[in-house]
């Protein structure tokens, strides 16, 4: 069974990449993102790959090094990845470890808290939010999430897709 297509992989500051150039192995290199979405390799320096795809990336590295080489093949894998903002889900407020976790296919809440140990204690998991940006009216919308029915009692139906830019907000319960 085959996944539909995600959306493309954009680059971002701090990824892993690896440039393989076919038959020339000199030039290609492991480097990692600048935070200025930067990188260098041999021959090219300062080149622009944040918000890129890989395809574009490669298809940019190729044509700087078409003046050195003759029809170069370049290949550009990301290794590991930080994710743009866009692509990564924020958890904040009580939890035990709030963060920046990047986007996966397929990536549910569940997936999210244990990536951020839970929540902590004091936390009023069910009156959680999930904070979404709407492409199409281009507005924030706000829906409620379950979050102490799906982590207490593994309420199956509080489990929901993330979409990459998804911001988790966990309210503490009040006294």
């Amino acid at each position: 069974m085959q996944e539909g297509p995600g959306e493309e992989y954009v680059i971002g500051p701090l990824d892993d990449l690896t440039i393989f150039v076919w038959r020339n192995p000199e030039l290609g290199a492991k480097v990692q993102v600048r935070p200025d979405g930067r990188i260098t390799t041999p021959l090219i320096s300062d080149m622009p790959a944040v918000g890129k795809t890989p395809a574009m990336l490669a298809e940019d590295i190729r044509l700087q090094l078409s003046q050195y080489i003759e029809d170069p093949l370049v290949s550009v894998i990301v290794n590991g990845f930080a994710g743009t903002y866009s692509q990564q889900i924020r958890v904040v407020g009580a939890t035990e470890k709030p963060a920046s976790i990047p986007y996966r296919a397929n990536m549910t809440v569940l997936d999210a808290m244990i990536a951020v140990g839970g929540l902590s204690e004091y936390a009023a998991g069910n009156k959680a939010r999930l904070v979404r940006f709407d492409k199409a009216s281009g507005k924030q919308k706000e829906y409620a999430l379950r979050l102490g029915d799906l982590l207490k009692k593994g309420d199956s139906k509080a489990n929901v897709m993330l979409s990459p830019g998804d911001v988790i907000i966990i309210p503490e319960s009040m006294f």
